[in-house]
């Protein structure tokens, strides 16, 4: 796990190394042909001039268009660079003794999606590596856990106390809308679902129901109505869904630290594993590091 993650005139910029025992030349063909590019890349690439075009195998969990980019740079063999839709990639390739050291660097528009965007590169580079020094390559089978590590590790999973209430944002990945939906609302024909709210509230009426995108009922306090909570769904082509959560006039650690370990289950279950019983050590934990703020 050996990403950096750096913001650059306001932009998050992924930052990753490799270390190879090939020279400059034989690096930079695995890494600048589009047939040795088909071994390591995630989407196939077409390259005619400075116009590029990317189309994604059958397997992924995208459409096939993968869109378009355009070369920006090319110093044999030196330095690579090209931009893919609104990410910008970036393959230095400096001289060492013993071989050369490659350093990637993608500047990317989604910073909630670095979470997952990290282990696809890391992956990546490994596939790289593997095709120079000739040898199979076997991706991970499992990605949820080092999904999960990246979107700690860069705080892509921490809310916030604004005064509208607690708010957070998270990358769902790749999961469709409808998906997403059905696995909040369980099929539930009236009242909150289950899945809606976590063991620490009370739901009232639901006050907004428009599938698949939101959902929003109030929580009680003492029996009363204290406010709402929000959730909103969003899907972009090409980069994936994001949830909003809101809960209105709620505030704190507690409030705080119950939604995110929500939200971490949440995530789970999108990605296919369903965990419980409800992770209590884990939610003081939170408080702990919300109240240390």
């Amino acid at each position: 796990m050996d990403a950096e993650l750096r913001m650059i005139e306001g932009k998050p910029v992924l930052r990753f190394e490799r270390t190879l025992r090939h020279s400059p030349e034989k690096v930079w063909r695995v890494v600048t042909d589009p047939a040795e590019m088909k071994h390591w890349f995630p989407a196939e690439v077409e390259l005619d001039g400075t116009k590029m075009r990317f189309t994604f195998p059958d397997e992924a969990p995208v459409d096939s268009d993968g869109g378009e980019g355009e070369l920006l740079e090319s110093d044999p063999p030196k330095v690579f660079a090209f931009r893919w839709l609104n990410d910008v990639l970036r393959f230095e390739i400096l001289p060492r003794e013993d071989g050369c050291l490659l350093v990637f660097t993608a500047v990317v528009t989604n910073r909630l999606a670095v979470g997952r965007d990290a282990p696809g590169w890391a992956t990546c580079l490994d596939a790289l590596v593997a095709r120079a020094d000739g040898t199979e390559f076997a991706p991970p089978a499992e990605w949820l856990s080092r999904i999960e590590h990246y979107v700690r590790h860069f705080g892509l999973d921490e809310g916030t106390d604004e005064p509208e209430g607690v708010r957070f944002e998270r990358d769902l990945a790749w999961a469709p809308l409808d998906d997403v939906w059905k696995l909040l609302t369980e099929d539930t024909e009236s009242g909150v679902p289950t899945r809606a709210a976590h063991p620490g509230i009370t739901p009232g009426e639901v006050t907004r129901s428009e599938a698949p995108r939101l959902l929003e009922y109030e929580w009680l306090q003492d029996g009363e109505p204290r406010g709402k909570v929000r959730w909103e769904f969003e899907h972009v082509p090409l980069q994936g869904t994001t949830v909003t959560l809101v809960q209105e006039n709620a505030h704190g650690p507690e409030a705080l630290a119950a939604w995110h370990v929500h939200l971490e289950l949440f995530f789970a279950a999108t990605q296919g594993e369903i965990r419980c019983p409800w992770p209590a050590d884990r939610e003081e934990e939170l408080v702990r590091r919300y109240a240390g703020r």
